[in-house]
Formats: C-alpha cells, sequence, structure tokens
C-alpha cells in the first residue's frame, strides 16, 4: 500500500510541475468571467461592489478601482469571489448587523436590501457568463478554423459491432439521427460517443434511396494519445477520405458561427445531464468523476497539443462551471436562486436561521464533492 501512495505522489509531483501553467491560465479565465458576470450585474443593479478576487486566501496583488471595489490575486486559486457592499463573507451571506444599520442611502447600495428580482439576476450572471464564454469560444473556433465537413459515410464495418447488427451497410450516408441532421462523420461521431446503451434511429441514403436503421451504440474503453481511458459509445464503423470528398472543413460566417457555438454548448450540456441520469439509473461510474487534479492534467495535456485545443478545454470547462453553479445545492448560485424562488412564493425570505442550515448543509456536499473527486483524481494519475 505504502509503495502505492509512493507512486501516487511521484506521478503528481511530475505531472503538476509540467501542467500547472496552462491549468491556472484556463481556471483563471473561466472563473474571470463567471465573476466578471457578477460583477457587471451588480454595477448594473446599483449594488457596491467591495472586492473582485480571483481566488481564495490572502492577497497577493490589488489595486482600488474608482469606484472603490478592490481587484485582487488570492493565494489558493481555486475559484474566486465577488464580495457585495452588506454581504459577511465570501459567499455572500448577510452581515445582519450591519443590514440593520444601515442608512437609506448606504441601503441603496447593498445587495441584501435589493429586491428578489435584480438580486437573482446577479447570481444568475455568473453561469450565464459562463455559458457566452464558452458559446463566444466555440463560434471563434469555427470562425477561424471553418466546420468539419468529413462525408458521414460507412465505409468500414467491423464483425460483430452495433453497426453489423443494426444492417449498415459499406456506402451508406447517415443523414440525420434522432431527427438530428448529421453533416460530417464527426457530428455522428459525437451523438454516438455519448449515447452508449441507447437505442437510436439513423436516416439513411443507400443507393439514392432513404432508409431507416435502428442502432445501440456498444459501450467501449477507448484510450487516446496520451493514453487516458474514456468509456464512450461505439457504432463500429470507420470513415476513410476519398479524393471526390469535400474539404475537411469549410468556412462559415457570422451567424453560422454563433450557431454552431450555441449548439456545442448545448451538447455538452445535454450530455451532462445525460451522465448524471445515468449515476442516478446505476448505468453510470463516479469513477468518471474528476477533480482539480484532472483538469490540470488535461491543461496541460491540451496544451502540448496547441493552443486551439487549450481554448476547446477552456470552453468546455466554462460550460460545465456554469452548469454546476446552477445545481439547487445552497452555497452555490443554484441555492442562492432557489433560496429566492422561496422567497418570491412566499412574499418574503426564509429565515437568517434556515439560510444558515441551508449554506451549513450546502458547505459539507460540495467538500465531500471535493474531496470525492480529488481521491479520484489521485487514482486516475496513479493508474496512469
Amino acid at each position: 500500500m505504502s509503495e502505492f501512495f509512493q507512486h501516487s505522489f511521484n506521478v503528481l509531483g511530475h505531472g503538476l510541475i509540467g501542467y500547472i501553467v496552462p491549468f491556472l491560465f484556463v481556471l483563471t479565465v473561466v472563473v474571470f468571467f463567471h465573476e466578471l458576470g457578477h460583477f457587471l450585474i451588480a454595477r448594473w443593479a446599483g449594488v457596491k461592489v467591495l472586492t473582485f478576487s480571483l481566488g481564495f486566501g490572502p492577497e497577493l496583488a490589488g489595486f482600488n478601482d474608482r469606484h472603490g471595489t478592490r481587484w485582487r490575486i488570492s493565494a489558493v486559486p481555486l475559484g474566486g469571489y465577488v464580495k457585495f457592499f452588506g454581504d459577511d463573507s465570501e459567499a455572500s451571506t448577510p452581515d445582519l448587523e450591519s443590514l440593520g444599520n444601515m442608512s437609506p442611502e448606504e441601503q441603496a447600495g447593498s445587495f441584501h436590501h435589493k429586491k428578489v428580482g435584480p438580486r437573482a439576476a446577479i447570481v444568475a450572471a455568473g453561469p450565464i457568463a459562463n455559458f457566452l464564454l464558452a458559446i463566444l469560444i466555440f463560434a471563434g473556433m469555427a470562425l477561424y478554423l471553418g466546420k468539419p465537413s468529413s462525408t458521414p459515410r460507412v465505409d468500414v464495418i467491423q464483425a460483430d459491432s452495433a453497426a453489423a447488427s443494426a444492417g449498415f451497410q459499406v456506402g451508406d450516408i447517415v443523414t440525420s439521427i434522432d431527427g438530428t441532421a448529421i453533416e460530417s462523420f464527426a457530428d455522428m461521431q459525437r451523438i454516438v460517443s455519448t449515447n452508449a446503451g441507447t437505442k437510436l434511429t439513423f436516416r439513411v441514403k443507400r443507393d439514392g434511396n432513404l432508409i431507416t436503421l435502428t442502432a445501440v451504440p456498444a459501450l467501449k474503453e477507448m484510450k487516446d494519445v496520451f493514453g487516458n481511458s474514456h468509456k464512450i459509445g461505439v457504432l463500429g464503423i470507420q470513415y476513410t477520405p476519398q479524393p471526390s470528398d469535400p474539404k475537411s472543413a469549410t468556412p462559415v460566417g457570422y451567424l453560422e458561427s454563433l450557431k454552431i457555438g450555441v449548439e456545442q454548448v448545448w451538447f455538452i450540456i445535454d450530455s451532462t445531464f445525460k451522465f448524471v441520469g445515468s449515476l442516478f439509473v446505476g448505468a453510470g461510474s463516479t469513477n468518471d468523476l474528476g477533480g482539480p487534479l484532472r483538469i490540470a492534467q488535461l491543461s496541460g495535456q491540451a496544451a502540448s497539443l496547441g493552443f486551439q485545443f487549450l481554448l476547446q478545454l477552456c470552453a468546455a470547462l466554462s460550460v460545465s462551471i456554469g452548469l454546476l453553479n446552477l445545481f439547487p445545492v445552497p452555497l452555490l448560485d443554484g441555492g442562492h436562486l432557489l433560496f429566492y424562488s422561496v422567497e418570491a412564493l412566499r412574499g418574503r425570505p426564509l429565515s437568517p436561521r434556515a439560510q444558515e442550515m441551508g449554506s451549513r448543509i450546502g458547505l459539507g456536499l460540495v467538500l465531500m464533492l471535493m474531496v470525492f473527486v480529488t481521491y479520484n483524481d489521485i487514482l486516475h494519475l496513479a493508474a496512469s
């Protein structure tokens, strides 16, 4: 057992040295835009912002802007926060003593004296900013690199595969899956890979005719170029480029690039909900959950492939963090929105005691999740 942990820490130490810079880049960009969403809507709503911090703990560097906001970089770079006038902590819990002694002028700039609508807008702005960032990154990459246009043609069918059982034939061209239009082989791969064990309906062009086939992608463990294992759905078909095929990517305009960005973000959201759902029915594995160490590893690997891959990871992580923050867990943005929803229905906020208990429960859940995913990360890195 001691040799196992020694190997684990050797892997961690060696890996993190090479991954720390791209990891900090990805996390800083994602956290900055999340907190910027809170900050901008708070300013728009007339709330005084005391602190805008990247990271937690002691301040490493900072400055005050003309509005009195302290912009700071803190020692622990695993998140960030915006602290409003009237807050008691970085989690935006109210300072009840100071709130009760505020003058009317001070109340005008206090977050907790705003109506429930502006408060909800300020809280929701963080995750929304994450989604917008991801859309812009994906759209920018589509504008720069073009849209994949490899023909969704079946050139090879593996024996005893899901495709063979479904009746696919060499030369088939897939036009849609479950009603979603397929324009490239990459489109088909993206849908199939996240639907292992799910019955999919394919519209296929064969000899000039459209036919319908149904197939259930098999769950298989695949390794990427870095040796990381991924469990994905596969049909068992391959595409071989031909000289007569169109270019691998076609140029797109601004509107189409934005459409691609929105589709990419929605695909990540949809895949996340499917994964969470699979955990509840026992079809998924909690071993696939990763935390900061796994993100650091992926950041370094993405950076080694090129800046565009690091940006792709940045966009995907931005969607994931935005979505995670919307979960109705006290302490997260979704927890605050849950409290505000109850307040809107009741016509008055929950009692300070109830909110405090909710925050403690939320903190416990978040800490347990962090411990679990970090343990998963150590096992994953030790096995790599």
